[in-house]
């Protein structure tokens, strides 16, 4: 090819490269209002700096949007300066932009308190007013509001005026001029972390006292300082309860035993039983199968009465011995009513005994019981 038409070729291939470069996007003429661009000044009037962004056309700079309010651009600008320039208006009909230097540093503070809010971290602020269902607070001198609702304590609000206090963000809106902000939530994750600490801590077998917090059907809330433990319904007697508010009361202090730990969960389980003598220990060295004794009917049940023979030791009398006395003596027993039956089936070690009103009914069963164990020795 002759060099007469080097030259054409060679700006239509430049030509299909601009192209090119446009279609991947290198050149990005998408700007929106409230983001940071950088730009070289080109020139200026009275009026207006002319600043080249990478745009279809110059963006202006009013006066005004200088970081100093001065007379001319001259005091804080020169000619060929390459900036960082905020983007105050998108493109109007005429493609024209418009920037302001003023607004950099607070574009600077709104970018800081996104980030803060997408780590999650915490931001000092000082409260400057309360308002209608909330506070306003300085957030590096840009102006929040924190709702009642992320106030963990709502009663005088106006004490709270010119203290600095710790707060998460829950939004921020640069364009709309707004940030709201939680102390509850700090005051959660602090507590989140407390607890953590406080588990760490609890060891199962450890004793701990504590307060009664809440009574609920099942068993109580005991509060160890940071973490609330249940005691349940069947940990807290060796004896018979039929509800706890019938032993605890809201506020009581007790000692516990700590019986299970779920770090997961994060549950406690707690006893006041495990730190009291096994009385079953005690009767197994009191009584014998074929014994007499006195008891006090504390149940009643279809299949039969439980009958407490020491403290926190329930035996039972069967229906049958129970219908048996009642049509004998023409009295029916009720809960409280004090007999004395014989122990017919003796199994501490199982925490088992059943009673019955027949001594002879007793000694026979003591005699079969006996010879059972001569037969089962022979064999």
């Amino acid at each position: 090819m002759s060099p007469f038409y080097s030259q054409p070729v060679e700006v239509a291939q430049e030509a299909k490269d601009l192209f090119a470069q446009l279609l991947d996007g290198k050149f990005d003429y998408s700007f929106k209002r409230g983001s940071l661009v950088s730009g070289t000044v080109i020139s200026w009037d009275a009026n207006y700096a002319y600043v080249d962004i990478g745009a279809k056309t110059n963006a202006l700079l009013p006066l005004k949007e200088l970081m100093n309010k001065g007379d001319s651009f001259t005091e804080e600008l020169a000619l060929g300066d390459t900036r960082e320039f905020y983007l105050l208006k998108e493109e109007d009909n005429e493609s024209q932009l418009t920037l302001s230097l003023r607004r950099v540093a607070v574009a600077h503070t709104w970018k800081s308190l996104q980030e803060a809010m997408d780590k999650e971290e915490l931001v000092d602020c000082a409260v400057s007013a309360v308002v209608k269902g909330g506070l306003l607070v300085d957030v590096r001198g840009l102006r929040g509001f924190v709702p009642s609702s992320h106030l963990k304590n709502r009663n005088n609000l106006e004490e709270l005026i010119g203290q600095t206090l710790q707060f998460k963000i829950l939004a921020v809106d640069s364009l709309r001029n707004n940030i709201i902000l939680s102390h509850r939530k700090v005051e959660a994750d602090n507590a989140r972390e407390q607890r953590k600490e406080l588990f760490a801590r609890l060891e199962v077998g450890s004793t701990k006292e504590g307060k009664v917090v809440r009574i609920t059907d099942f068993g109580a809330f005991v509060d160890l300082g940071g973490i609330d433990g249940l005691l349940p319904l069947s940990q807290m007697s060796w004896r018979w309860v039929e509800h706890p508010s019938d032993v605890l009361a809201i506020g009581d202090e007790v000692k516990v035993e700590v019986i299970g730990v779920d770090v997961e969960r994060q549950r406690v389980s707690l006893s006041v039983k495990s730190l009291l003598k096994d009385p079953w220990v005690e009767v197994a060295e009191t009584f014998t199968l074929g014994s007499k004794v006195e008891g006090k009917l504390t149940r009643l049940k279809q299949f039969g009465a439980f009958v407490e023979i020491f403290p926190g030791v329930e035996a039972l009398l069967p229906a049958k011995e129970l219908n048996d006395y009642e049509q004998a003596n023409g009295e029916r027993l009720e809960v409280a009513a004090i007999v004395n039956p014989y122990i017919v089936k003796f199994q501490p070690e199982e925490r088992r005994i059943s009673l019955s009103f027949s001594e002879n009914g007793g000694q026979q069963n003591y005699t079969n019981r006996k010879q059972q164990n001569a037969e089962e020795a022979v064999s």
